[in-house]
């Protein structure tokens, strides 16, 4: 089964894959401005997430063969490959079995150790969504706010939401599978892999996702990497600073 992706742009190809919870669409306003710098950027759906295919199965072995099959399929090789969060770990996994399709690799927001659950409540939320009685985009949101009163990431959540039919709203999510295997998420990546890639890795100053204490173990499993901070930005950097965001990766792509 292939992954759904949006294609924007010609030239070499620099692929994007969100986070737990996201999809393509998230991504849309960063990879115009990478397609302008000419790039032909795939914003990717990962399994089980926006418009691909729903699997029982979900992990990350299962996710870094999807993404071999796609680059396959679309014979990519030779790669930006930039992964934020979840997808960061996809792409950790990947490049450290496929080495070879990539030249250079950007990680967003997360290291390459275990990460506990933390999804709990929101999944409690979307769990809690009666969609057969729900049938308004604002009802969902009141509701949605007894679980998230974080409104940033409720409008994030609420992006899987779409009209399946007149009347019924529906969520592209599947997430009977999402939340049986939510603690596939927090994985590390496996101790005795060293990824070679030229990496950048990338934190927001308001995240705790990557810490100090994080930085000895991403130069141990990443020898060739760096690390940047960006200002005013939590974990979703992309979003809350994009400006610098976008600057650092371009700096990071000309060197």
């Amino acid at each position: 089964m292939s992954l759904y992706s949006i294609v924007i742009g010609e030239g070499k190809p620099f692929l994007i894959l969100h986070g737990f919870l996201g999809m393509s669409d998230n991504w849309k306003s960063q990879g115009k401005r990478f397609s302008q710098l000419g790039y032909q950027v795939h914003l990717i759906d990962q399994r089980n997430h926006g418009r691909s295919f729903h699997d029982e199965e979900f992990n990350y072995d299962v996710l870094a063969v999807d993404l071999k099959a796609y680059c396959d399929e679309h014979k990519l090789k030779d790669f930006i490959l930039l992964g934020h969060s979840m997808g960061g770990k996809t792409a950790m996994l990947f490049a450290a079995i496929h080495s070879e399709y990539i030249d250079k690799l950007i990680i967003n927001d997360i290291s390459p150790r275990f990460y506990p659950v933390h999804h709990d409540r929101i999944l409690e939320g979307l769990n809690a969504l009666d969609l057969d009685s729900i049938t308004a985009r604002s009802q969902a949101d009141e509701f949605l706010s007894q679980y998230v009163p974080e409104v940033a990431l409720k409008q994030f959540l609420l992006k899987n939401l779409y009209w399946k039919e007149k009347g019924q709203l529906a969520l592209r999510l599947n997430l009977e599978a999402l939340t049986e295997n939510v603690g596939e998420v927090g994985e590390a990546l496996p101790w005795q892999l060293i990824v070679d890639v030229e990496t950048l890795f990338m934190r927001g100053d308001r995240s705790e996702y990557i810490s100090d204490d994080d930085i000895e173990l991403i130069h141990a499993q990443f020898p060739n990497s760096r690390l940047v901070t960006i200002p005013e930005a939590g974990h979703w950097l992309h979003a809350d600073n994009p400006e610098v965001f976008f600057d650092e990766i371009k700096r990071f792509l000309n060197d």
